[in-house]
C-alpha cells in the first residue's frame, strides 16, 4: 500500500511509543490507525494491523482494542478522572461564530492534523487551545466540534475526581491524567479549568492549590506535541499568568450579537413557525441571552406546543423569555426590565425602544391583548405616533 500522508501522525506516534518502550501507547495508536484505515476503505491493511495487535496480546480482541483502554482513576476513591464523550447518534445545532473566530478554530484544526509529524525541534509542546467566556456561549460544544473534525475521541477531565481531599493526591491525579492523554489518541478537554489553574499569588488559596498549578504547568510542558489539550473557563480573570502563556491558541466567546441571536432563533425554533418579523422581535427581546439560553427557550416552547396541542404563540415566547431572564446575571438581560411590570408599562418601554419593531400588532401578540387595547394604552402614555 502506498504511504498516505494522512496517516503519518499515527505512524510517528507509534514509533515514538516504541522508542520509549510504551506498549500502551503503541497499542492505542495502532488501533486508532486501523480505524482510520477502515474509514478510507483499506480494510485489508486494517485487518492485518488488528491481527498483529491480537497476536501480541490474546486478552485483546481486535475489534474492541479502542474500547479497552484503561481510564485513569483517583488512587484513593477510585473515582474516574475522565469521561468519554460519545458522538454517535448525537445531532448538534450549528456553531455561531464570527469569521475571525472561525479563522482561529480552522487554523488550530489544520495545524493539529499535521503537527505531530513535523520534524522541527523548535516546535515542541502539546497543541493547546484555551476557550473562555460567559456560561452558555458554546465552549463545550466547540471542543466537541474540534474533536469531531480531527476524528479523535473526546475525554473530559472530571474535576470532582481530579481534585482530591488528600494532600498531594491532586498532583498525582494530574500526572495520571496527562499520562493517559500522552498514550491515547484523543482530545483532552479541561472544563471549568480555573478550578486547577488559579493565580498562584492568591493569598486566599492554600499552598496545596498553588502546588497543583505548578504540577499542571510541568505536565503540560512535558506532554509533547503528539497530544491535544483544550481548556475552557467562565472565569478567565482567575487564571495564572503562566497558564495563559502555555496556551498558544486562545479564543474569547462572547454573548451573541443581534444578528447571531436572529440566526439562532431561526435554527433552534424549527419546526415552530415564527414569521421573519416575529424572529426579529424575539432576537431583540433576548438581548443578553447566551446561545444556550435561546436554545432552552425554544425547547420549552416546543414542549408547550406538544402538551397543549396547539401552535406556539408570541405570548408563549414572551413569557418564557421573561422567566429565563431571571437566571444568572440579571443585569445583562434586557427582558428582566419587563418583569413585574404591568401591561401599560411594558407597552411604554417597548415602544420607546423601537417604534417600528414593536408595532401595535406585535405588542398585541406579545401581551395577548387586542390591538385596540395597545393603541389606547400607547395614547394614554402620551404617544403621538400613529400606525
Amino acid at each position: 500500500m502506498k504511504t498516505d500522508i494522512r496517516f503519518m501522525n499515527e505512524v510517528f506516534r507509534i514509533v515514538n511509543g516504541a522508542l520509549r518502550l510504551d506498549v500502551n501507547k503503541v497499542r492505542n495508536y495502532s488501533a486508532f490507525l486501523a480505524d482510520k484505515l477502515d474509514d478510507v476503505g483499506e480494510t485489508s491493511a486494517a485487518a492485518r494491523l488488528r491481527k498483529m495487535l491480537e497476536e501480541t496480546d490474546h486478552q485483546l480482541r481486535p475489534a474492541d482494542v479502542r474500547l479497552l483502554r484503561a481510564l485513569p482513576v483517583d488512587a484513593e476513591s477510585r473515582f474516574p478522572l475522565v469521561e468519554h464523550v460519545q458522538f454517535k447518534g448525537i445531532t448538534e445545532p450549528p456553531m455561531h461564530l464570527s469569521q475571525a473566530q472561525w479563522d482561529v478554530v480552522h487554523e488550530f484544526i489544520s495545524i493539529s492534523k499535521s503537527y505531530g509529524s513535523i520534524d522541527n525541534n523548535e516546535l515542541s509542546g502539546a497543541m493547546s487551545f484555551l476557550i473562555f467566556g460567559p456560561p452558555g456561549t458554546g465552549k463545550s460544544r466547540l471542543a466537541r466540534h474540534i474533536a469531531k473534525e480531527l476524528g479523535l475521541e473526546l475525554y473530559v477531565a472530571r474535576l470532582d475526581g481530579l481534585i482530591s481531599s488528600f494532600l498531594g493526591s491532586t498532583s498525582k491525579n494530574i500526572r495520571a491524567l496527562f499520562d493517559f492523554a500522552a498514550k491515547t489518541p484523543c482530545v483532552l478537554f479541561l472544563d471549568e479549568f480555573d478550578a486547577i489553574a488559579k493565580i498562584r499569588s492568591d493569598n486566599q488559596e492554600m499552598g496545596e492549590l498553588k502546588r497543583v498549578v505548578n504540577s499542571f504547568l510541568q505536565n503540560l510542558d512535558t506532554l509533547g506535541r503528539q497530544s491535544i489539550v483544550i481548556a475552557a473557563t467562565n472565569h478567565e480573570a482567575l487564571l495564572d499568568a503562566a497558564v495563559w502563556r502555555r496556551f498558544t491558541y486562545r479564543l474569547a466567546l462572547q454573548l451573541p450579537s443581534l444578528d447571531q441571536r436572529n440566526q439562532m432563533w431561526t435554527d433552534f425554533s424549527a419546526p415552530l413557525t415564527f414569521s421573519e418579523k416575529e424572529l426579529n422581535v424575539l432576537a431583540d427581546l433576548s438581548e443578553g441571552f447566551s446561545g444556550s439560553d435561546i436554545r432552552e427557550t425554544c425547547i420549552r416552547l416546543k414542549r408547550r406546543s406538544l402538551v397543549n396541542s396547539r401552535p406556539v404563540q408570541m405570548n408563549d415566547a414572551f413569557l418564557v423569555i421573561q422567566n429565563l431572564s431571571l437566571a444568572g446575571d440579571e443585569n445583562r438581560c434586557f427582558a428582566v426590565q419587563l418583569n413585574n411590570k404591568d401591561i401599560p408599562e411594558i407597552v411604554k418601554i417597548l415602544r420607546e425602544r423601537d417604534l417600528r419593531l414593536y408595532s401595535f400588532a406585535i405588542l398585541a401578540e406579545l401581551l395577548a391583548v387586542s390591538k385596540a387595547t395597545v393603541h389606547r394604552l400607547a395614547h394614554q402614555e402620551g404617544e403621538c405616533h400613529g400606525e
